[in-house]
């Protein structure tokens, strides 16, 4: 037993021995296998690892998410390495991602901040790959808020995206809202999609961009620029579609587009633009005290209306204007640029509610106006010689010429005011022209844009001062100051009217050329001597194919079956002059007279004959009358007749009576191969001479010259140096020489 126990206790030590060596063995091993222990913390150094993550959520939507590739803790503050910070919008679905070499983040307060560099990118998607537009913005001095996901920095920032580039200083980003805020010195340049499109640059005083609007906020003051244009605002939104920028409104704004030969300026108090794809501008909509500008190197033209909407043409690559629409007390005024050489034209200025604009191809003239309701255009003189002229019209139309200048214009329902020249040398300037119709038209010279003529029709009126006139249709022409009156035509002042198918009448004497159907009506001048035939107290009246004025005024013809009287008195002729200055009237041409013969009676005879007038007509080839001597000389085969007498001779010389005498003639002087036949009911008297003189008062007739011969029908006939026949007594003095003797032949009754 004893020896067992021995064996058993030998046993149980090789047992322990061999445990424990196994036992050694293994702790070195595991003493070789295991890493080295690590580095005592810094002072001050709460904590520290590598690969460090750190996110909240708000519920389950993720709001932020730090990762670093090392920290360390300091009390409650994390210093971080290599950083990048996910920032996630409001909807959890796209994050802004933010890479910093180094960032401190306070865990207290919740914020991630750098002073290096740091990198944004902005929109990337939760899931997948990224697509579509991408913003980068690179800054320093940022703070990200980890509860919120706001960015902000105080420093310059740069940004980088697939339309463009810019800098700012102080930005702030808050994912919720997806606004961006840049605080100052903002400056982007913002490329259009296509090949022809032409970056744009965008600064302002301060900016804020709304990812989600897709808008971009200037303000307190903005400038956009782009090659040749310019708008500067105070406020300005810039509205965004697929990164392009597609609307620009703007306050208190103002544009220019300047390009060789043309300048476009705008203004309003609002003021929206729109753009192509490729950046060009295509319309611009100004409201409240809206204004646009053209100047070209000929005109300016400035067009002002509460609301001023202007397209544009960008198929050349460039934005040229090709229509403006002005609505609201629009008002549109051109004037000529001065240039060396050329005259200036009139200044225009168009009024009207509506008023449309459009430009010839490129946009540098003018094509064509037009109102859009009743409207007003004003010519304003720029030189002497030039007339203050305005024309109201219901509706306009206005076409141009080269540089600027105004071709032709269209009305309806036209009034028309010229104004005269200026006075000279002490004269009265005169009266102003009016003229007013349904319809007008007018053309303009090409060269010098001055008017040429203007023609109106349809109930055409016409005023200058005492002088008027009425047409179907009138004709202006400019350079002659004529105007041609067609259709129903009649001119009228204070000295008389005239009425024909035509009319041209001279603004400057106010002569008349009237043609066709000529009725015309000249007052008395009531001045000096007055007859039968150019009598003071009625109105001159005449008729004729043909009558033209003279002298302005005082000389009238008529011409073609012309017929002139006063009262029962007339005068026809082929040709009718009458100079009313002189007081004088010739007549050519089948002259034929007619006056009214009413010598003195009594009682019975007077009352007999009171509602039957007698007359004396006189036929002749030509007839002068002077009313000074109130003589009227018949040349070319007379004939004068009157009731019981006649009187045929070469020339006659009648002396007529004054107006208001009972008889028109006075006393006939008749000579070359003279016949007088007088005839009652039972008796004829003929006498013959080469001299006659007939005196109506005592209806006597006295014959010389020619071997004078009365002959009568009863008593038989009678001849001698000069007879004297004394009708009303019925009494014949014959007077005879040695030469030649009387001779009486007496007719004995059966």
């Amino acid at each position: 037993m004893r020896s067992t126990r021995v064996l058993l206790l030998l046993a149980i030590l090789v047992i322990l021995g061999a445990v424990g060596a196994t036992y050694y063995y293994q702790k070195r091993t595991l003493a070789r296998q295991a890493p080295p222990a690590p580095p005592s913390l810094p002072v001050n150094v709460d904590a520290a690892a590598s690969d460090w993550v750190w996110s909240h959520l708000a519920g389950k939507r993720p709001v932020v998410e730090v990762r670093a590739k090392s920290f360390q803790q300091v009390k409650d503050r994390l210093e971080l390495e290599r950083v990048q910070l996910r920032l996630y919008h409001q909807e959890g679905q796209r994050f802004d991602h933010v890479k910093s070499a180094k960032c401190d983040f306070d865990l207290t307060q919740g914020t991630l901040y750098s002073e290096g560099e740091v990198e944004i990118t902005m929109g990337l998607p939760a899931q997948g790959d990224p697509r579509g537009r991408l913003v980068m913005i690179r800054t320093s001095g940022a703070t990200f808020e980890s509860k919120t996901g706001k960015a902000s920095t105080p420093r310059a920032a740069t940004f980088t995206f697939d339309q463009g580039e810019g800098q700012a200083v102080g930005a702030s980003y808050d994912p919720s809202t997806r606004e961006l805020h840049l605080s100052s010195q903002i400056e982007l340049r913002w490329r259009g999609r296509g090949p022809k499109s032409r970056p744009m640059k965008l600064e302002a005083g301060e900016l804020v961009y709304k990812e989600r609007e897709a808008a971009i906020l200037l303000s307190p003051w903005s400038r956009l620029t782009r090659e040749n244009a310019a708008l500067e605002a105070q406020l300005a939104t810039v509205i965004l579609q697929e990164g392009s920028i597609q609307r620009v409104e703007a306050r208190q704004a103002r544009g220019a587009d300047r390009y060789p030969g043309r300048q476009l300026e705008y203004a309003a108090d609002q003021l929206i633009m729109h753009f192509s794809p490729e950046g060009e501008l295509e319309k611009v909509t100004a409201e409240n005290h809206a204004g646009l500008v053209c100047s070209t190197e000929s005109a300016r033209t400035t067009l002002l209306a509460n609301r001023v909407e202007l397209e544009f043409d960008v198929e050349s690559g460039e934005s040229a204007l090709t229509k403006a629409l002005a609505m609201g007390s629009s008002s549109m005024a051109s004037a000529p640029v001065p240039r060396p050489g050329v005259l200036p034209s009139e200044s225009r200025v168009l009024r009207s509610e509506v008023v449309q604009l459009t430009m010839r191809p490129g946009g540098r003239e003018i094509d064509a106006v037009e109102t859009q309701s009743p409207g007003r255009l004003e010519f304003l003189p720029n030189r002497p010689g030039q007339r203050h002229r305005i024309l109201d019209g219901e509706r306009l139309w206005i076409t141009y010429g080269a540089n600027n200048q105004i071709r032709s214009f269209l009305s309806v329902g036209v009034h028309t005011r010229t104004d005269p020249l200026p006075p000279q040398k002490g004269k009265d300037a005169g009266p102003a022209l009016e003229t007013w119709s349904d319809k007008l038209s007018a053309e303009f010279e090409p060269k010098t844009g001055q008017l040429a003529g203007i023609e109106q029709w349809e109930n055409f009126r016409y005023e200058e001062g005492p002088r008027k006139a009425r047409a179907n249709r009138a004709v202006l022409e400019e350079a002659r100051s004529l105007i041609r009156l067609e259709q129903a035509a009649r001119v009228w002042d204070a000295t008389g009217s005239t009425a024909a198918d035509h009319i041209l009448l001279d603004q400057k004497t106010g002569d008349v050329l009237a043609q066709g159907n000529v009725l015309s009506t000249r007052l008395p001048d009531r001045k000096g001597s007055s007859s039968a035939m150019l009598s003071e107290d009625q109105p001159l009246e005449a008729k004729a194919g043909r009558m033209s004025t003279a002298d302005r005024n005082r000389k009238v013809r008529y011409e073609g079956d012309a017929v002139a009287w006063q009262g029962a008195n007339r005068i026809q002729a082929d040709v009718i002059d009458i100079d009313r200055a002189a007081r004088r009237l010739a007549a050519r041409g089948n002259v034929r007279t007619q006056f009214v013969d009413a010598p003195k009676q009594s009682g019975a005879a007077a009352a007999k004959k009171k509602g039957s007038p007698t007359f004396v007509t006189v036929q002749a080839a030509e007839l002068v009358y002077t009313e000074q001597e109130r003589l009227a000389h018949y040349t070319g085969g007379v004939r004068l007749s009157k009731p019981g007498i006649e009187v045929k001779a070469a020339e006659i010389r009648a002396y007529l009576s004054e107006a208001k005498a009972e008889s028109s003639l006075d006393r006939t002087l008749a000579d070359g191969q003279v016949e007088i036949v007088q005839k009652t009911a039972d008796r004829t008297l003929t006498a013959t001479a080469e001299h006659a003189e007939y005196h109506v008062a005592d209806s006597k007739i006295h014959l010389s010259g020619g071997n004078p011969t009365l002959v009568d029908s009863l008593r038989g006939s009678t001849r001698g140096a000069s007879l004297t026949y004394f009708a009303d007594d019925d009494k014949l003095l014959v007077n005879g020489t040695a030469q030649q003797p009387v001779v009486s032949r007496i007719r004995r009754k059966p």
